[in-house]
């Protein structure tokens, strides 16, 4: 069995079936006439490279062309012509069904519900996303496609490039981008440089991504986001986006949308493909990847392989990425840590003096009210280092006509390292004794001195190596007209991360307080004034391992449930069980004696059961001639879900599709969705909770500060986040080669799982949007209940009486996000005398972003800022295709937004790039089967917008969240098919 290329996009796409050939390839070219040069040869052969070079996708059930042979088949034909003169006398005929076609018996009529899908329908396995039930598209919800030769005329390498080009999709979070950024968007829980998804910009842990329809391991800190860059981009035969809500379908995770990778389990022969290119300045690249599939009687296997190895991208070559941006009208935000060191004491601050070693510094040598800054971006990468390697396997076998196992693993092991920013800095005690001492001041007390020992020990170097297995092991089984499948399922992610090069602080006190100079540790003079072997005494490290661990068994079945005028109603049902875990171990050697092993304190293990049910009723149909219904179709779904650890929820949705006339369909779908609680949600006991006393600036107050007790930590209780989504599509086909549509989509969420911890100093300032999160004059037993607790802390010794508001900054359900907008996208193919020509347009406008601290805050708007969606993006696509040609152009658009994290804000400029890939296949000869491209990304070289932002520790010239630093890149890529 076979499966080639496919481009479908927003409509019905059909996953692979058990016993039935695929036989597909570009869509765009379907009604061009291509020349042809086909020996007699097995009728699936031929049938198999008219699909691959027409664009015509056909499901084949393998009985029907078992042991049939084809004629030759020489000229010029279009798809429609060349399978009429393959089947011509075959007693086989190809009918369309939706945007396939579906070889059957010559005489039968269509229907894949029907009589004539025999072994075709009997059999498969045609699922979609967004709904769960075989043959059907999702009913109310739009379904955005990107097929196999979008892949390639994309030019990208990866498949969290492919994804993150998708204009519903927000920059922001966890990927590899983002790492050097500030820690936005749960970005800070990505430890090992792996890519999520963000739809709608509402979090990478709110995105549902499946691979074939089944959940992958999970990675970052305690499992929060499937991490896509593990996906082997060669195998992929499409990625489908369902940019709606879907909890009752798939359950958690799934509030703004679900991503689908389906693999090319159908794919018959053997493919090698051969990558190499780089930007200016570094992230040099280099890619292999294979792809082998055989089929046999019954069975198919199908193997992908590749492996990627890119190099980091130094600070150096990008002057925007600097601490220092005064140059661009910025701030100036290096360190106040350096080497030379800066001596603080007395309130005042003395500068240590370049060009000397510290031995016989004297006071007067000093530079008074002076600081010695430092630029921490030196000397490190905004891109890491990545190697990755990939392997996938599918297998299937049928076990007499009515039953078929399979089997499918997918194993990615990832290594990435870069010189990270050093964030860990403090200022250093210096004793009397240390033999370099010296008081500007004349007290003979210890002093302190801001010193970096970035150049003393090096950069940070930060590495990471992740392993993930994926597997899933199942049977199919055929009764009568329904089709039922049970399954069983292994995932496991393990990222171990080191980091190099930090200081010691036990080891660094004992070298500080030496009183020998030639061992002690001398902070007076430049970087390397130290003796050698001192120096790597105070080399420390961190290290951490985490594991992810899932288990799952479900059970589904599907079939027709009862006849409608307009056809079957059809039923899908399921039971699913899941066993997730996760377990973060630490090794630290930064403040103590020796190397000190811990484990942080998480819940677990977590066991979810869940049912689900939907419902597909074809209520109206054209044969039935209702004036203003041509068609109208409803479907209702629902799930229940027992979690462990936090209890039941229930997600309901409904979707309706109607067509009022030819090439018109309107579509809408509401419904509720969830996202559970991660594990480091809901930590609770030693190292969860810390009670502090602290002084905070009021207004309000007298004396211009107020004290309070900040309860930081994770707030028992913590449920899951909810929200309810609507969204509503006009869809018009005006023409064959033409189709537009729009949809308008709306995500009211609520009970988001956050804390004001990050702004707790301005708590005070704005009280009235953290006003349901203030106590003003606690009753004292509240108070002296919290200062007995063993979470509480009180290291400036603030008595019980002078606490006059109680701070909530718990992790806890808090947040509200109401957002709304439009995606657009219209499609036009036209087969010309010389050529196919594509054009295309996909964008998102996003309306409004309202956020809350509580439900009862007010409403601040947050479209358009640092940290959300912008309010336009989008991709212009366009293609030509002129004989072995072809040349695929695109144009990028981010809107402009506001800097708010600024006073006053500033504005950051729109980005617009244009990426081109030109293509050449030989089609005749030795080189038969080979394809060659060019891949130009950011074909101008555009920098990105300058943006003025500040983080707790440095600064930086542009947006991780909305640009990328690599530049023009430009890459060659040989295809061959063997």
């Amino acid at each position: 069995m076979f499966q080639h290329h496919t481009t479908l996009r927003h409509g019905l796409l059909t996953s692979v079936a058990a016993v039935t050939l695929v036989l597909a390839a570009p869509a765009a070219a379907q009604d061009t006439a291509r020349d042809y040069d086909l020996p007699v040869q097995s009728l699936g052969k031929s049938l198999g490279q008219v699909a691959q070079r027409s664009g015509r996708q056909v499901v084949v059930s393998s009985s029907l062309v078992r042991g049939k042979t084809a004629p030759a088949l020489k000229g010029q034909y279009t798809a429609d012509q060349a399978y009429a003169a393959l089947l011509a006398g075959q007693g086989l005929k190809v009918t369309p069904v939706g945007d396939m076609l579906v070889l059957q018996p010559a005489g039968q009529d269509a229907g894949l519900g029907e009589r004539q899908a025999g072994a075709a329908e009997a059999l498969s396995e045609i699922v979609v996303t967004g709904t769960r039930i075989r043959g059907a598209a999702p009913v109310g919800s739009n379904l955005i496609a990107i097929g196999r030769e979008d892949i390639e005329a994309s030019g990208y390498a990866t498949t969290q490039q492919i994804v993150q080009s998708i204009p519903q999709n927000f920059g922001g979070g966890p990927n590899e981008g983002t790492m050097y950024g500030t820690g936005r968007n749960g970005s800070s829980a990505n430890l090992a440089a792996g890519s999520g998804v963000n739809l709608r910009g509402l979090g990478a842990s709110s995105t549902l991504v499946l691979l074939n329809g089944s959940r992958p391991p999970m990675g970052g800190r305690t499992g929060v986001f499937a991490d896509i860059s593990l996906v082997p981009s060669t195998a992929i035969e499409r990625i489908e986006v369902l940019a709606d809500g879907a909890s009752a379908l798939y359950g958690s995770d799934a509030v703004a949308g679900v991503v689908n990778v389906v693999f090319r389990d159908r794919y018959e022969g053997l493919t090698t493909q051969l990558r190499y290119g780089g930007a200016k300045g570094g992230a040099e690249e280099a890619q292999f990847g294979l792809l082998a599939g055989k089929a046999w009687e019954g069975g198919r296997l199908v193997v992908g392989y590749e492996i990627n190895r890119r190099d980091a991208l130094a600070a150096s070559k990008r002057g925007y990425v600097t601490a220092d941006l005064r140059s661009f009208g910025g701030g100036d935000y290096r360190s106040l840590y350096s080497s030379p060191g800066t001596i603080f004491t007395g309130g005042r601050y003395y500068a240590i003096p370049a060009g000397q070693n510290g031995v016989g510094l004297r006071a007067d040598q000093l530079i008074a009210n002076k600081i010695n800054y430092q630029d921490g971006r030196v000397d490190t990468d905004i891109l890491p280092r990545q190697t990755r390697q990939a392997l996938y396997v599918r297998a299937e076998q049928d076990l007499g006509a009515r039953t078929s196992v399979f089997g499918q693993l997918l194993v990615a092991d990832r290594r990435t390292s870069f010189r990270a920013l050093t964030t860990s800095q403090s200022a250093v005690t210096v004793p009397v004794t240390n033999p370099f001492y010296v008081d500007p001041i004349g007290t003979h007390q210890p002093v302190r001195v801001l010193y970096s020992f970035i150049k003393d020990l090096g950069p940070n170097l930060y590495a990471a190596h992740v392993r993930a297995y994926d597997g899933a092991f199942g049977v199919r089984q055929m009764f009568g007209s329904w089709s039922a499948s049970a399954s069983l399922g292994f995932g496991r992610q393990d990222e171990d991360t080191l980091t190099k090069n930090y200081v010691n602080t036990y080891r660094l006190g004992l070298a500080v307080a030496d009183t020998n100079p030639a061992t002690a540790y001398n902070l007076f003079g430049d970087a390397g004034s130290t003796n050698a072997a001192t120096i790597e005494s105070i080399r420390g490290f961190a290290a951490n391992f985490g594991v992810y661990q899932a288990l799952s068994a479900d059970l589904k079945a599907d079939g027709p449930l009862f006849d409608l005028p307009a056809g079957s109603a059809r039923l899908a049902v399921g039971l699913e069980h899941r066993d997730e875990r996760y377990r973060l171990d630490s090794l630290n050697y930064i403040s103590t004696a020796a190397p000190s092993a811990s484990r942080l304190n998480l819940p677990g293990p977590r066991q979810v059961d869940a049912g689900f049910a939907e419902l597909l009723l074809p209520l109206v149909d054209e044969t039935m001639n209702m004036p203003g219904v041509r068609q109208l179709k409803a479907s209702l779904a629902g799930r229940i879900e027992r979690y462990s650890d936090f209890g039941v929820t229930r997600n309901p949705k409904i979707g309706l599709d109607w067509s009022p006339l030819r090439g018109v369909t309107l579509k809408s779908a509401y419904g509720t969705s969830f996202r559970a609680p991660s594990f480091y949600d809901m930590r609770q006991g030693v190292g969860s909770g810390l009670y502090q006393p602290v002084s905070l600036s009021d207004p309000n107050a007298a004396s211009g500060s107020t004290v309070v007790l900040a309860l930081i930590g994770n707030k028992p209780g913590t449920g899951p986040e909810r929200a309810k989504t609507w969204t509503t599509t006009a869809e018009w086909k005006p023409a064959t080669n033409l189709k537009l549509s729009a949809t308008y989509f709306q995500v009211r969420y609520r009970d988001r799982i956050s804390s004001i911890n990050g702004d707790i100093y301005n708590a005070l300032i704005n009280r009235a949007s953290y006003a349901a999160l203030l106590t003003d004059n606690p009753d004292a037993s509240v108070v002296a209940g919290y200062y007995a607790s063993p979470y509480f802390s009180n290291p400036l010794n603030i008595a019980a009486s002078s606490i006059k508001v109680i701070v909530d900054a718990r992790v806890q359900n808090l947040a509200v996000v109401d957002e709304d907008g439009v995606d657009l996208d219209i499609d036009y193919r036209r087969a010309l005398g010389w050529g196919q020509l594509s054009l295309g347009l996909a964008a998102t406008y996003v309306m409004s972003v309202e956020q809350a601290v509580t439900d009862g805050s007010p409403r601040v708007e947050s479209v358009g800022t640092v940290g959300n969606p912008v309010r336009l993006r989008w991709r212009l696509r366009s293609g030509l295709s002129v004989g072995p040609w072809d040349l695929a152009g695109f144009v990028n658009f981010t809107d402009g937004y506001r800097n708010q994290t600024v006073t006053p804000n500033e504005h950051i400029d729109a980005w617009t790039t244009v990426d081109l890939n030109l293509g050449y296949r030989f089609e005749t000869g030795r080189m038969a089967g080979l394809r060659a491209s060019l891949a130009l990304s950011n074909l101008f070289d555009k920098d990105p917008p300058y943006a003025n932002m500040k983080t707790s520790t440095s600064g930086i010239g542009f947006d991780s969240d909305n640009a990328s630093p690599i530049g023009r890149s430009v890459a060659v890529q040989l295809t061959k098919a063997w």
